[in-house]
């Protein structure tokens, strides 16, 4: 798909969807992919089984500082996939300051600045791609995911403000937008009532994290050079069930 000789950072790249992304970018012959992630040891492990040329920083997203640091460490990069985030879900009568706090920082506030960091090189080039990770919660009502799912249209919100920034100077900013999605975080969160809202779409069934990397890998590669500003759905059709 024509990645050769690119550099790309992948947030959340550890593991689930960006750990998935980053074994297809390598596989189309990328010169360097950066995995961003909280454990060290997740990493290390990440980049063994992915192999080839990638490379692990560690970064907390929801730390302004970390952001900064990571966006030092990986240096000027032609395509970003803002893939991590927070998500320690509750109803809203039962939604803390802190959780509400965590997820803005990390889902919205971090990903804004690291993107501010890194654009300027990709806007000297006249070259690159973005591609933000958002959810079918983010347009769908799902109970139980109130400040995630603002987060996350948020995050749909910043991809078509950056598109109408940028585009004409080369950078193409784009979303995806997954449907229910077996990952160990989903797991965790979720438990098996993700597999339960995957059955309740058009498709049947919930997604495998490849599935929704390789709409990251379109979007991130010259094959959707006339894509920007548009949110993909890879939802198994939930966003018009």
């Amino acid at each position: 798909m024509g990645l050769e000789g690119k550099r790309a950072l992948i947030t959340g790249g550890t593991a689930g969807i960006g750990a998935e992304a980053a074994r297809l970018f390598v596989a189309d012959g990328i010169e360097e992919v950066v995995i961003a992630g909280r454990d060290e040891e997740r990493g290390a492990a990440a980049v063994a089984d992915i192999g080839g040329p990638v490379r692990f920083v560690r970064a907390d997203l929801g730390d302004l500082e970390s952001v900064a640091a990571l966006a030092s460490e990986a240096g000027d990069v032609d395509i970003l996939v803002n893939n991590a985030a927070a998500f320690p879900t509750a109803p809203t009568l039962d939604q803390t300051v802190e959780g509400f706090e965590m997820m803005f920082d990390t889902n919205v506030r971090g990903l804004f600045f690291l993107t501010k960091a890194l654009v300027p090189a990709m806007l000297a080039k006249g070259d690159g791609a973005i591609v933000n990770t958002t959810t079918i919660a983010a347009h769908v009502g799902v109970p139980g995911a109130p400040v995630y799912s603002a987060t996350k249209a948020a995050v749909a919100g910043l991809t078509r403000a950056w598109a109408a920034e940028w585009s004409s100077q080369g950078v193409r900013v784009n979303s995806i937008s997954p449907g229910p999605t077996i990952t160990e975080g989903v797991v965790v969160e979720w438990g098996e009532g993700v597999k339960d809202l995957g059955s309740t779409m058009p498709i049947g069934r919930t997604a495998k994290p490849e599935e929704i990397a390789e709409a990251i890998l379109f979007l991130a590669s010259p094959r959707a050079s006339y894509v920007t500003g548009t949110t993909l759905a890879v939802d198994g059709g939930g966003s018009f069930h």
